[in-house]
């Protein structure tokens, strides 16, 4: 998972040996372009839907498998809280969103709410606040089948990265959203303080631009790379480099001395001049401190 990555690159399939509950599934592939959905759930999937009234048994485009709402709607259960503890970025939680009229012209019941695993929701917040001035909060646990959960199915504004990301507002109710099917453009109209926010445009973007998703493993930046290199090959990369080097040095290093021989000449001749001249000039000093 890379916040800020490209995603892209091939799918690849869960295998039947590891005892993951979505044997067999696919996962990976989906680009980052594709990551807005709408305000229905299970919207825009870039690949593997044969079924629209249901999420039940699709892939993982992403990387991440979908939100649940309870009393299993759209047969989303199989990805309740009871899988919790394995899925990629942890459990679910939501945090709120709230800004100042310093920054933005919003009202007090402009909040908005995140739902998402909670590692993308701490990396995203760092985005929020640096980019939206987002009030910083800490994150709780989801619990949309709790009659007093402060976020609902019908409050969900816009779906990201398959269904596995929302952000939500109670300012809006969208009366469609437990008819309505996965491909379905319908919903209630949003308020139009809500609609026309630069604060809401403001954290749309940055959940499109920043969430995490699964990134294409053959696409490594040079510093990714460099590291993965020295940590997996890096004894066997020195050991090439001195198998190289050290004979190079073995054979350049006579041919050098032979060159320099015959430039300067004999190191041995050189120095014995060096000396006896040295020894002549002490004589010379010492006559010429005769009185």
């Amino acid at each position: 998972m890379d916040h800020w990555g490209a995603g892209g690159g091939k799918f690849a399939t869960i295998p039947n040996d590891t005892q993951h509950p979505f044997e067999g599934r696919t996962f990976g592939a989906a680009k980052r372009r594709e990551i807005r959905g709408t305000a229905a759930f299970g919207s825009r999937y870039p690949y593997g839907v044969t079924n629209q009234t249901t999420l039940s048994g699709r892939p993982f485009p992403f990387g991440v498998w979908p939100l649940y709402w309870g009393h299993n709607h759209m047969g989303a259960d199989e990805y309740g809280p009871q899988l919790d503890s394995v899925r990629p970025g942890g459990l679910v939680v939501q945090v709120s969103l709230r800004t100042t009229t310093e920054h933005f012209n919003v009202t007090d019941d402009e909040v908005y709410y995140a739902v998402g695993d909670r590692e993308s929701l701490l990396l995203l917040m760092i985005s929020y606040v640096t980019w939206c001035h987002v009030t910083p909060a800490w994150p709780s646990r989801f619990v949309p089948a709790s009659e007093n959960s402060t976020v609902k199915l019908e409050n969900v504004i816009q779906y990201f990265r398959a269904s596995s990301f929302a952000l939500a507002t109670p300012a809006y109710n969208n009366a469609l959203a437990r008819s309505s099917i996965s491909n379905s453009m319908d919903s209630s109209p949003l308020p139009q303080y809500i609609q026309y926010s630069p604060f809401r445009q403001c954290i749309e973007n940055v959940t499109a631009d920043a969430l995490a998703i699964a990134n294409d493993p053959n696409k490594l930046g040079p510093l990714q790379m460099f590291t993965v290199v020295m940590s997996i090959g890096g004894f066997w990369i020195c050991s090439i480099i001195l198998f190289i080097l050290i004979p190079f040095i073995q054979i350049i290093m006579p041919v050098r001395a032979q060159i320099q021989k015959k430039i300067w000449g004999d190191p041995r001749i050189i120095a014995q001049t060096r000396q006896n001249t040295h020894q002549n000039r002490e004589i010379e000093m010492r006559y010429q401190r005769y009185p």
